[in-house]
């Protein structure tokens, strides 16, 4: 049997930071919360913008791809777990220290930015296939030498 380490192990030490940053956010008031989700957001945002169309095409197909792939392995035992967990996360929502109303408002605030990222696929798509509509072979031919497939 291993020995048992001394000191704060790296999980350890992930986990006092999440506690600290719990009970940062407790004691937190209304406008820096309003701040922080603001912030969480305006970063998510930034990321997104920065992305090329192929960039966000790949990442959103991956993201797809990896959840039929989760919910095809997931086994009718693993789903009923799941629920089970998923209802005992909201009795114990009330006993955390983190106040719940922050957690709806961070998942409000990712639910919005998935529903305007989704309503802007097919517009950002449909430009494309214009774009690529109306590019002569010459410009065809360049634009895949860029991507490195010819």
């Amino acid at each position: 049997m291993p020995k048992r380490k001394r000191g704060i192990t790296g999980d350890a030490a992930s986990r006092r930071e999440a506690i600290r940053k719990r009970e940062r956010r407790v004691v937190e008031t209304e406008e820096e919360r309003s701040r922080r989700l603001s912030t969480m957001a305006q970063r998510g945002q930034d990321r997104r913008a920065e992305e090329t169309e192929e960039q966000r095409n790949s990442r959103l197909s991956n993201m797809a791809q990896s959840g039929q792939e989760k919910r095809a392995e997931e086994t009718e035992e693993q789903r009923k777990e799941n629920t089970f967990w998923g209802e005992q996360k909201e009795e114990l929502q009330g006993m955390l220290p983190v106040d719940g109303r922050q957690l709806e408002n961070v998942k409000g605030e990712l639910l919005k930015l998935k529903k305007k990222e989704a309503a802007d696929c097919p517009t950002m798509a449909q430009r494309g296939q214009d774009r690529r509509a109306e590019e002569t072979e010459e410009q065809r031919n360049s634009r895949l030498v860029d991507y490195g497939t010819t």
